[in-house]
């Protein structure tokens, strides 16, 4: 297995901060593994709510930043151990997300409320 390249960051303190990048790369691929399962899950409970227009755009938005939510915390107050930014976590693939989201938001909708 290769070993992957180091990637470094200044903070604000004057530290530098070193990243690998086979593992920064390896928790973004876990983590879009994590929105992606969010998107379809909650995509399929807001067809079966019965959700259209805004309110359903509405619960893809409570849900990403529910996820965001759960990740901060499972990470602890030492998130910058496993992520680079905060922000990066919230709006990566939220757009990606979004799709399987309406994917399977219409699916469902479509199987249960119309006749």
């Amino acid at each position: 297995m290769a070993v992957g390249r180091v990637k470094t960051k200044l903070e604000k303190t004057g530290e530098i901060v070193a990243y690998s990048e086979s593992a920064v790369r390896n928790n973004a691929a876990v983590v879009e593994y994590c929105r992606t399962s969010m998107a379809a899950l909650s995509g399929g409970t807001a067809g079966l709510l019965g959700l259209t227009g805004f309110y359903g755009f509405g619960f893809y938005v409570f849900a990403v930043i529910g996820l965001w939510g759960l990740l901060l915390m499972k990470a602890g107050q030492q998130w910058k151990k496993y992520f680079i930014s905060r922000r990066m976590l919230l709006t990566n693939g939220f757009f990606g997300g979004l799709f399987t989201f309406v994917l399977f938001w219409t699916f469902l909708y479509g199987m249960v409320h119309v006749y």
